[in-house]
């Protein structure tokens, strides 16, 4: 029988090895890597699900009262006013603590009205590039989301936050006040005001919670309309699915906003303005008071398994960087805004134009605007709070004014690398003064009626006793918002190549450090392939010493 030569038998060695190295990569590994993955309940379980379900092991809130037997809440309401006495007839203190809030003053932390002081703030000097400004609570359009019965003037509308029943309390109470007179005298309208006051007797026994519309109510539909301003936050969220959101899906953990945005006599965690959101980010182990407003308060600094590379990450990347990948993946959002070509009429009357995604891309009464879905994010380094230009700062107009943008840098060690919606806008600014100007746009003399932008210029100015020269144009802007919902289950997270890849990685703008995968050091790069042609070497050599050995021993 004819004996194969030493340069057949290694050939059938080398495929040999070859084969075990395949099956060992292709079979093997990925089967242990799936059987030590862990599950929900499984041994291996990540830490930082583990935490998260600590921090929530209670999924059902219980509370210690039925508004629904209170006599206070059975009586004959004639106003939202008499509501809200009824509420402090027990909740004695609800009334001072919330008018210190920011959802009732509208002025950030720090800023006081009566002082003047009011920097930041819808209430104060703080503009963006949507509708620009509240003109200090003056334009009426802003103040549908105010929680007071009427604007300002009134008492707080518990309702608002509390009111488990979706129902128009202002329009109820205006034909029972329009009925009233006349309903001595007709029995159909006596039987109506009846009819009316039991809707809002009902209403009012749903008293509970915030729930998700409760806040959505506002924040969904934020700058004008539904998804306009942040991309992260519109109805989708409503009743989303957990691919939509993890968190909030009602067919997964089904959080409601407060579980996250935890309340201390009714300040509500969240970044405002130039105050981020924590000062500290601490987990619940750690502090077990920490508000639940970051992603380290539930699942730790280490979320993911034991000696996981992603680990390694998170002292620079952000949670939200890797698991939202897009947002704005139900409904669109702005992605720009044009003021400057607002004001064009057909016929003399005001028309708008609708875009391939059902949204205006024309208005008369606001300009050109461009939306978008299923957008991924810009990065930036960021500690959590942002820069904000107000309608007193100076302007450059030759660049793009940025009046929001995220602060942090790759040198502090609090910055992560987070992702945000930019949005643009071109909007008018004093020419004399070089400052934002804050039009009045609602309301009989507001821009949105008369399409004369000096008189609404003019009267915004006056609403916060600023000067306005007369004479105005339009300069670009920018504005940022942290992209934090829609946090996508992990098999959706972005992968390693998104990033750490040439040209195309979703970190290219990001410089000033080196990235394996993106950036080439020359260095490196050329000590790296000596290694590799060294050691490829070393092992031929070893091959063919070992070949031409065994084959003069034979």
């Amino acid at each position: 029988m004819h004996k194969p030569t030493p340069l057949k038998r290694m050939g059938r060695r080398f495929k040999i090895a070859v084969y075990i190295v395949i099956f060992i990569e292709f079979v093997l590994l990925p089967a242990a890597i799936w059987a030590t993955s862990g599950t929900e309940s499984g041994k291996d379980e990540a830490p930082g699900r583990k935490l998260a379900k600590q921090a929530v092991k209670r999924e059902h809130r219980w509370i210690t009262t039925d508004h629904a037997k209170h006599e206070a809440l059975k009586k004959d309401f004639m106003s939202g006013d008499e509501i809200t006495q009824a509420c402090l007839s027990c909740h004695s203190e609800a009334a001072d603590q919330f008018h210190a809030t920011i959802h009732w003053t509208w002025l950030a932390t720090g800023d006081d009205e009566k002082t003047n002081d009011r920097r930041y703030g819808k209430a104060g000097y703080s503009v963006n590039n949507f509708c620009i400004s509240a003109n200090n609570m003056q334009d009426k359009a802003c103040l549908k989301c105010h929680t007071g019965w009427n604007g300002t003037e009134n008492n707080v509308n518990c309702l608002k936050c509390h009111g488990m029943k979706k129902f128009n309390y202002t329009e109820a109470f205006s034909d029972i006040q329009a009925f009233a007179a006349d309903a001595e005298e007709d029995p159909e309208l006596a039987e109506m005001i009846k009819e009316i006051q039991a809707e809002v007797k009902t209403a009012v026994s749903q008293i509970g919670l915030p729930q998700r519309g409760n806040c959505g109510e506002c924040h969904f539909k934020g700058g004008g309309g539904d998804g306009v301003k942040h991309g992260d936050l519109d109805t989708s969220l409503m009743k989303p699915n957990k691919r939509l959101d993890v968190h909030m899906g009602i067919d997964g953990k089904n959080f409601t906003c407060t579980r996250c945005h935890t309340t201390t006599n009714h300040n509500i965690a969240g970044r405002i303005y130039t105050n981020p959101a924590v000062e500290s980010s601490k987990s619940l182990l750690e502090d077990d008071l920490a508000p639940k407003i970051t992603c380290v308060s539930c699942h730790s600094e280490t979320p993911h398994k034991t000696a996981s590379k992603m680990n390694d990450h998170t002292d620079r990347v952000s949670c939200q960087a890797c698991h939202i990948p897009e947002y704005a993946r139900v409904n669109p959002t702005k992605m720009s805004w044009d003021w400057s070509k607002a004001g064009d009429l057909k016929d003399g009357k005001p028309y708008h134009t609708k875009g391939e995604l059902g949204k205006d891309i024309y208005k008369s009464i606001k300009g050109e605007m461009v939306w978008d879905k299923n957008v991924k994010p810009h990065y930036f380094w960021s500690n959590g709070s942002q820069t904000s230009t107000t309608a007193k700062d100076v302007i450059d107009p030759s660049t793009v004014v940025k009046v929001s943008h995220p602060v942090g840098s790759q040198d502090d060690p609090d910055s992560r690398i987070y992702p945000f919606k930019i949005h643009k806008g071109k909007q008018p600014y004093d020419k004399v003064h070089k400052t934002l100007l804050t039009p009045l746009l609602s309301g009989p003399q507001g821009y949105w009626t008369t399409f004369n932008w000096d008189e609404a210029l003019t009267l915004g100015s006056q609403s916060l006793e600023l000067p306005f020269s007369g004479e105005f144009d339009f300069v670009e802007t920018s504005y940022v918002f942290p992209i934090t919902h829609m946090v996508t289950p992990r098999d959706s997270a972005l992968k390693c190549i998104e990033c750490h890849t040439r040209k195309t990685g979703r970190l290219e703008s990001l410089a000033g450090f080196y990235m394996p995968g993106r950036d080439r050091f020359t260095l490196v790069d050329s000590v790296g392939w000596l290694v590799v042609f060294g050691s490829l070497g070393g092992v031929t050599l070893h091959g063919l010493g070992r070949f031409f050995t065994r084959n003069g021993k034979r």
